[in-house]
């Protein structure tokens, strides 16, 4: 293994050129935390049953599972179960399902929001060897219904209201789907309408006494064993079921266990995470598998995004991870009440601001680069958040620069961004804690795989330039055992062990990675340039005024033009200082604001010195964020182009004609 020009990485095999119609990939790199080799396997632990069987026997007392107990209508404090309490209720849901006649192999579908009950049932198919399929209606109206004839799902866990939107998807499921339980009550009713279909519908507690005095026994488990099968919202077509292995979650947590204690940021059994994120995806999974593996606390929130400051006012948990739209929101709000403030209090927190970034820059770590602005101005930010975040881990969508700035600054935490698939299980890079170069990056790779970047000759992307870049190869134990039922759709994405992502990055001097665009976001204008719209939206998306653009250029036109969410607080407060009155919505229709938005973007692609054709020529403001409810993003934020181009079909039109 060689060292490399990047502080951060390892070479361990050299370039190769373009030969046989493959294109020309870059050398195989691998994190500098495994320049000695990946991190061994853990002996005895072969399945995610063993994860928490082993946790359970070296912490049989601690809390592990909490949630707010509801008084008089309203949620109080935290009431935990222990890791011992919880391996109890797991066992009698195992031999409760067992009594069902559902065994090694068959398929449980999980669905609703995050709860113990979630977790008790995804180790009761831990456990027996089931393949546990989460279901989720975020997916689109069909999804659930599909899931569950496509994965054969046999055996169901619902939130009790929930229940009703099960209902819904027969009789086509009856074929597969025999027995239902509700995490809570269900009514005569229910039972009755299932009843015809010849299913089983239980409550949480009647569901739990199937299970009493039985007594089955667990079957060997092999890490090679599929534990989950979790569907991923492509951003065309029906979803595709994700194969994760045993190994490749036992691999994760080793590769971030290493990460962690290579960055001195090792998690103990003190640590205490917010369950909010969905557990139906890969993200928030693995997280919560390496604190039960820790022997630490998961608290869950009550489940309504508007109560999520009081969970976390309540919890005061010290790893928090969020999407960016949370980290947006939280920043949104942190701005607005300084720009409300008083003079002296906003030019202190601009100076104090100044003055830390300043340092940080200079190579300080957060905690040192100024404890008096940390004690004075930034610790009201930090008990916003609880009081004992040190970790804020944001994936699943790029987070803006400006927000993941600021947020380093003020959080008083390590503010780390993260990338990874369904089908690399999560967690391939993260950027390291007090490395202010890697704003704006997701790092370098997780010391458990292999990464090298494939040229994209129509996209003018060259692995082997001064500035590498290409589509993003990944090779490890992580990666997924393939597409259930699809064969032909993993044959496209793994090619000779190594799985393609699609997506291109580019390399940073330190060796972080920065994602710049998608291989398939790639259309040709009329005078025969190609475009590459994510590169694009990244670089409009700088423009502190607008919170989400979506470009797009018509084949048959020789221009761009943009749909843009533009920033709710910079647009009316712009408009305040141009004597232009009205509301929001009334504001985003405005012929002044529109043509100061496009000024913006006309400014950064001049900054960013983007070619004539790349620069945008008509703007719509809409003042509704793009949103799952009208199809137009994926449950992880990613647009839907096609969604969006039939949502704004008649828009774009007009900004064509009325653009020439």
């Amino acid at each position: 293994m060689a060292a490399t020009k990047y502080k951060y990485l390892i070479e361990v095999e050299k370039a190769k050129e373009a030969k046989d119609g493959r294109p020309s990939q870059g050398p195989v790199y691998r994190s500098l935390f495994a320049k000695d080799g990946f991190p061994p396997a853990i002996p005895g632990m072969d399945s995610c049953w063993d994860i928490f069987r082993m946790s359970v026997e070296k912490n049989p007392g601690n809390p592990m599972l909490g949630r707010r107990e509801i008084v008089n209508g309203k949620a109080g404090k935290y009431v935990w179960l222990t890791y011992k309490e919880v391996y109890d209720v797991v066992i009698k849901v195992g031999n409760a399902i067992r009594s069902c006649g559902v065994g090694e192999g068959d398929k449980c579908g999980i669905y609703g929001v995050n709860c113990p009950e979630w977790i008790m049932s995804m180790e009761a198919c831990n456990a027996h060897g089931l393949y546990c399929v989460p279901l989720y209606d975020t997916l689109g109206a069909g999804a659930v219904e599909f899931i569950i004839c496509h994965a054969e799902v046999s055996i169901a866990f619902s939130e009790e209201k929930k229940i009703p939107e099960l209902l819904k998807t027969f009789p086509s499921v009856a074929k597969y789907l025999k027995t239902l339980v509700s995490f809570g009550n269900v009514t005569p009713e229910q039972k009755e309408t299932l009843e015809q279909y010849g299913v089983a519908l239980y409550s949480w507690s009647e569901f739990l006494q199937l299970g009493e005095n039985k007594d089955f026994d667990l079957p060997v488990k092999k890490k090679s064993d599929i534990c989950t099968i979790m569907y991923t919202s492509g951003t065309t077509g029906d979803p595709k079921g994700v194969l994760v292995s045993n190994e490749s979650i036992i691999t994760l947590l080793a590769g971030v266990k290493r990460l962690l204690e290579s960055v001195n940021e090792q998690l103990s059994e003190k640590d205490v995470y917010l369950s909010f994120l969905p557990l139906a995806h890969n993200f928030d999974r693995v997280i919560e598998e390496l604190f039960i593996w820790t022997g630490a606390q998961i608290g869950f929130w009550c489940g309504d995004v508007k109560l999520l400051t009081e969970d976390i006012g309540e919890l005061k948990p010290t790893i928090f991870c969020a999407v960016p739209r949370v980290l947006d929101r939280i920043y949104a709000g942190l701005t607005q009440r300084i720009s409300s403030g008083s003079f002296v209090k906003k030019t202190m927190f601009n100076l104090a601001y100044s003055y830390k970034y300043h340092n940080m820059q200079k190579g300080h770590g957060h905690a040192q680069a100024s404890p008096i602005a940390d004690k004075v101005v930034f610790s009201k930010v930090k008990q916003g958040l609880g009081g004992r975040v040190r970790l804020i881990l944001s994936g699943a969508a790029p987070l803006s620069t400006h927000v993941e700035a600021f947020l380093r600054v003020v959080a008083c935490a390590h503010v780390l961004q993260g990338y990874g698939l369904t089908e690399t299980c999560s967690g391939t890079f993260v950027s390291l804690p007090n490395e202010l170069s890697m704003l704006g990056t997701v790092g370098p790779p997780v010391p458990n795989v292999d990464v090298f970047l494939e040229s994209v000759p129509e996209m003018g992307y060259d692995a082997l330039s001064d500035t590498p870049r290409g589509e993003v190869c990944v090779r490890g134990n992580t990666l997924f055992s393939g597409y259930y039922k699809r064969e032909d759709l993993t044959k496209e994405v793994c090619i000779d062990g190594w799985f393609h992502t699609g997506d291109v990055g580019e390399w940073q001097p330190d060796g972080s990675l920065k994602i710049i665009d998608r291989k398939k976001n790639i259309f040709k204008l009329s005078q025969g340039e190609y475009v590459a719209a994510e590169n694009l939206e990244n670089i409009y998306g700088l423009v502190s005024d607008i919170d989400a653009i979506w470009v797009y250029g018509n084949s048959f036109e020789s221009f761009l033009v943009a749909v843009v969410n533009p920033n709710k607080q910079a647009i009316e407060s712009w408009a305040q200082q141009n004597g232009i009155s009205g509301d929001f919505n009334s504001l985003c229709g405005n012929a002044k604001v529109k043509e100061h938005i496009l000024g913006e973007l006309n400014k950064i692609a001049k900054e960013k010195k983007l070619k004539g054709f790349e620069v945008i020529k008509g703007v719509h403001l809409d003042p509704e964020p793009f949103d799952m409810e009208r199809d137009l993003i994926t449950p992880t934020y990613k647009k839907k182009r096609s969604q969006l181009l039939k949502h704004y079909k008649d828009l774009i039109d007009n900004m064509y004609k009325s653009a020439k």
